[in-house]
């Protein structure tokens, strides 16, 4: 009997394709793709309203505190998380950015035990990016990603073994435009995961891994049970055994903090532990708190891993991690190599050292780095100091933390006018490189990423909205915010090229710094200027 055509029922692609596109985005796959939406969205979309419910409460004043109708869970030492996966028993050293072609071969060749593929906070989530990532993670995994670009070879070592593979999806509240179901657009989390998953977990199982993923910006454990929700019915469609997935959950919102156990606990068998995210932390307690003006940080440089808030975040997901006997992974290394200032890279390597040196002395089983050439500080200070794949059998049973202790906002430090102008400097470079779709952007010999540029601009909502006092004396006020936006924008605005996108940043900007309106995030604020739909491509299945 001939092949029949048919329409794949109601998928719509609307982002360009190209034939390299196409080995991805066959009727199989988004007919998989449309499953996950069709499961899960609903659930997805209550959770989000949950999240809105639950910031009406903070801004009321009512402050988070550990559940009370989860605690037998945190309470039973009985159950523990999944042992460690082959390929991730040891991850002291991980690299992460974004997927472009020439990122993954230099990640893949670097010195370290895995490479965090990233489509989120280091990616600007163009249709172009996301499905020309998936390529390339295709292509990696197959060991079939050398290519040539400006008369040089990118070329996979084949001396020894490449890093473990970790994909990074985006956040639950993201979506990917360029893709519909039933003419609503699919989750970007579902998108990432499922696009990857659906084409490379059998791959990866025969070399030797399954497919791992971190997991960001989830605020519950019922969020959290909805990703273990998606592995199962991903795991049973394709055929592989459940807890072949594994998922490193990154605590980067102070909501989940209270709930680490239970974030564990619902991804039991299928978790390969949490990770600091530092930078989208600190975003968070200002977010949550932004009403609060018990909650005012001083200028970014003062919020440092050693203020009581922070200290106690890092202690209890580490005291948790090890308790469950999965791996508490660290925080990132901004830093870039200084080239052209031989004292100023000295100190800023040191700075690396000694900040890798804390995390392996509190019982951190690995950390990130954003640049190869940190991986050997990173590798030298942990292998000395972790001579064991990882250091789970550090209980850290002396550890104490309350929920007061996560609150602790007591510090050193004041707001400056100079805090003011580098947080401006930051979020502009940042939203510009974005709006250009770069994801990751070198300001001042740091890799910015959009957890820091949110940092940037929600100190300057906290400090507009509270009318925090500067040591001249003057109040940050919605107009000097704005006086001093223009200043800075052009000041960008007078080195960048011709094409540039400052102007349209600092529109962006302005609206919210000022105190008064507040985007959830900048990444949903600034998506519509970089999508890009056209007609809908046909999706053709055959049906015998």
């Amino acid at each position: 009997m001939a092949a029949i055509e048919f329409i794949l029922r109601d998928v719509a692609i609307l982002g360009r394709i190209n034939e390299s596109h196409r080995k991805l985005l066959t009727p199989d796959a988004c007919a998989f793709l449309a499953t996950l939406h069709r499961s899960f969205n609903a659930t997805r979309k209550e959770l989000l309203k949950r999240r809105v419910i639950r910031q009406a409460e903070l801004d009321r004043g009512v402050l988070p505190d550990f559940l009370p109708e989860t605690k037998v869970i945190r309470e039973n030492d009985a159950w523990q998380g999944a042992p460690p996966a082959p390929g991730l028993v040891d991850r002291r050293v991980e690299i992460t950015g974004p997927t472009d072609r020439k990122m993954v071969v230099n990640a893949l060749n670097s010195d370290v035990w895995t490479y965090m593929a990233d489509f989120e906070d280091s990616n600007s989530p163009t249709w172009d990016n996301m499905i020309n990532g998936q390529v390339n993670l295709y292509d990696a995994v197959r060991r079939q990603i050398d290519f040539k670009l400006n008369g040089k070879d990118y070329k996979l070592r084949t001396d020894r073994p490449l890093p473990t593979l970790i994909v990074r999806p985006r956040g639950w509240h993201l979506d990917e435009k360029h893709f519909t179901v039933d003419n609503e657009p699919i989750s970007g989390s579902l998108f990432d995961f499922g696009l990857y998953f659906f084409h490379n977990a059998k791959e990866l199982i025969t070399r030797g891994h399954g497919p791992y993923f971190y997991l960001p910006k989830m605020e519950s454990h019922l969020e959290a049970r909805l990703w273990n929700d998606v592995f199962n019915l991903a795991q049973d469609t394709v055929g592989i055994l459940r807890g072949t997935i594994r998922g490193t959950v990154l605590i980067e919102t102070i909501l989940a903090a209270f709930e680490m156990d239970e974030i564990i606990y619902e991804l039991r068998n299928h978790s390969s532990g949490l990770n600091c995210g530092r930078w989208d932390y600190i975003f968070s307690i200002i977010k949550k708190f932004r009403q609060n003006p018990n909650f005012i940080l001083p200028d970014r440089a003062h919020v440092t891993m050693a203020v009581p808030f922070m200290e106690a975040y890092v202690e209890l997901l580490i005291k948790t991690c090890h308790r469950r006997g999965v791996h508490a992974m660290g925080g990132m290394a901004a830093q870039i190599p200084i080239k052209d200032n031989a004292e100023a890279n000295a100190k800023a390597m040191a700075g690396v050292k000694a900040d890798k040196l804390r995390e392996v002395r509190a019982g951190h089983d690995g950390t990130w780095v954003a640049h190869p050439a940190l991986a050997k500080i990173a590798s030298d200070v942990f292998n000395e100091y972790m001579p064991t794949p990882n250091q789970i059998f550090r209980r850290r049973e002396d550890v104490r933390v309350s929920a007061q202790d996560l609150l602790n906002m007591n510090m050193p430090g004041q707001v400056t006018e100079d805090g003011i102008r580098k947080n401006l400097e930051i979020g502009l470079g940042y939203m510009e490189g974005w709006l250009r779709a770069v994801g990751c952007v070198p300001i001042n010999h740091l890799m910015e990423d959009a957890a820091t540029a949110e940092v940037s601009r929600s100190q300057l909502w906290q400090w507009c909205k509270h009318h925090v006092t500067l040591p001249s004396g003057k109040k940050v006020t919605k107009e000097l915010c704005l006086k001093l936006l223009k200043e800075e924008t052009d000041k960008l605005e007078k080195h960048a090229p011709k094409g540039n996108k400052y102007e349209l940043a600092a529109r962006y900007f302005a609206s919210q710094c000022t105190g008064e309106d507040y985007a959830d995030f900048l990444t949903s604020l600034l998506y519509n200027e970089i999508v890009n739909t056209g007609a809908p491509q046909v999706v053709m299945a055959a049906k015998l």
